[in-house]
């Protein structure tokens, strides 16, 4: 077969690398795409879409156990294991054949299905024995789950996020090790599917989360669903039609499962890349040393975009880093700088954990809203959980914002739109809360941010609100 050249060749087809190879080519390059497989983005196959599908099933059985309170009543949920994780499989298997048409769109000649490995700054070979030569290369190879040693000898009962949605049903027991954003949003789905569900962590902070009192309300949330085992050391062994699992630490205890499932982070995947070929300065992880602004590693024409960097693995972070990388992959040497999105992360679990911009210790003033009060929260049921809304002296400008309430997933992007917008918390008052909603509950932490600085509250602005606010 012939060897290949191109303006910009994009190594991985996931989020990062459609976008980058997508950016480059309207931007007038030619282009080639490469990826051994082609087989759908990991959020479509094994990240946020069946996840969400598990979560959604989760939240229909939750719904039919607190319906009793509002007077409707009817027996509890009979839960059919099968029938869950067919639903996950039917509608995942849509997401993917989408990604997978936009392949079949492309230009010919752009997707070259091979692996790729350096042989120079901007040289490659391929496994099936061509050479690629390009102007410049981007990275966009992704993240793979890691399986930590003791359990890499275990068998088919330890699972990833990339195996568990091909169980046939539901487990009865299931041990989930890592309390980050996978492990807490499968974990409490497993718990309200009726899964006797178990979460270990060393770590005693769930998801990372930086502000206590947030952390406080997950932490209420999550052990309602899962029994929570934080502060501890595990030993797995396999076992007789299970896995058998010792903990040591803040508790001791020991209990088989029917499964494990890991969720102990995802590092990028660089292996087999022969990256000394490539001529790039590596950090202690053998990751390319790169600057988030431009994507470009050191002064190289080769830039590494999506989970691949480490720096930022969320889809629409991947998606943009993505196009910044495309871009300036056209325009080397002439690299443009862009401005980033506010920092903005998401944990689905019940109530939804947002975190955004400056923390409280960052920032001057910070404005509390208590939503265990919060007037739509109780007409719903949902009335738990707090938000913390972050500003900067003088003006009362919103900075950052940690929460984990009910509708969290859409005030967050209200806030983080407010945040990049470099709102005050006196614009956002001035701007209209119907109510009753869930949106009223920011107006709490909104007023004690004007209280704190010297803009004052807009002048028609009720203090109190209607009641139940």
């Amino acid at each position: 077969m012939a060897d290949l050249t191109c303006d910009v060749a994009v190594i991985g087809a996931g989020t990062a690398g459609i976008a980058a190879e997508r950016s480059a080519r309207k931007n007038g390059a030619k282009t080639l795409l490469i990826d051994p497989y082609f087989a759908g983005t990991v959020c479509a196959s094994v990240g946020c879409m069946p996840s969400k599908l598990l979560i959604a099933a989760a939240h229909a059985a939750h719904s039919v156990r607190q319906a009793p309170q509002f007077g409707v009543h009817s027996n509890a949920p009979d839960i059919n294991g099968r029938q869950v994780m067919d639903r996950v499989r039917t509608y995942r298997d849509q997401f993917v054949q989408g990604t997978k048409d936009g392949f079949e769109a492309l230009p010919d000649g752009v997707a070259i299905k091979a692996r790729a490995r350096f042989t120079g700054p901007t040289t490659l070979e391929l496994d099936d024995g061509r050479r690629v030569n390009a102007r410049a290369i981007i990275i966009a190879t992704g993240s793979a789950p890691m399986v930590p040693e003791p359990f890499q000898d275990l068998g088919p009962r330890v699972l990833t996020n990339q195996t568990v949605f091909e169980l046939e049903t539901l487990p009865r027991r299931l041990a989930v090790i890592g309390g980050g954003p996978i492990g807490l949003e499968l974990a409490q789905a497993m718990g309200r599917l009726d899964v006797d569900t178990h979460l270990f962590d060393h770590d005693t902070r769930l998801g990372k989360v930086r502000c206590d009192a947030v952390h406080a309300a997950l932490h209420t949330a999550v052990s309602r669903d899962v029994t929570l085992h934080l502060g501890t050391d595990i030993v797995p062994q396999a076992a007789t039609d299970a896995i058998h699992l010792s903990w040591t630490g803040a508790q001791t205890g020991a209990q088989d499962f029917d499964y494990v499932l890991l969720a102990t982070g995802r590092p990028p995947q660089l292996a087999g890349l022969d990256l000394g070929a490539s001529g790039l300065d590596l950090d202690d992880h053998g990751t390319p040393v790169f600057d988030p602004h431009t994507l470009q590693c050191g002064d190289a024409p080769v830039f590494i975009a999506g989970d691949a960097n480490a720096h930022t693995p969320i889809l629409h972070e991947a998606s943009n880093e993505g196009a910044i990388a495309g871009r300036n992959a056209v325009a080397y040497p002439a690299s443009i700088p862009s401005q980033r999105s506010v920092p903005f992360s998401m944990i689905f679990t019940d109530p939804p954990v947002v975190t955004l911009g400056a923390s409280m210790e960052d920032s001057v003033v910070t404005g509390v809203s208590d939503y265990s009060n919060q007037g739509r929260a109780k007409v719903e049921a949902v009335n738990e959980g707090t938000v913390r809304l972050h500003a900067a002296a003088p003006e009362g400008r919103l900075v950052g914002a940690d929460l984990c309430c009910p509708g969290g997933e859409h005030l967050g992007h209200l806030l983080a739109w407010a945040i990049m917008q470099r709102m005050t918390a006196s614009d956002l008052l001035s701007m209209p809360f119907y109510h009753p909603t869930l949106e009223e509950g920011l107006r709490n932490a909104l007023r004690d941010i004007c209280h704190a600085t010297p803009i004052p509250l807009p002048g028609d602005h009720d203090e109190q609100g209607p009641p139940g606010t």
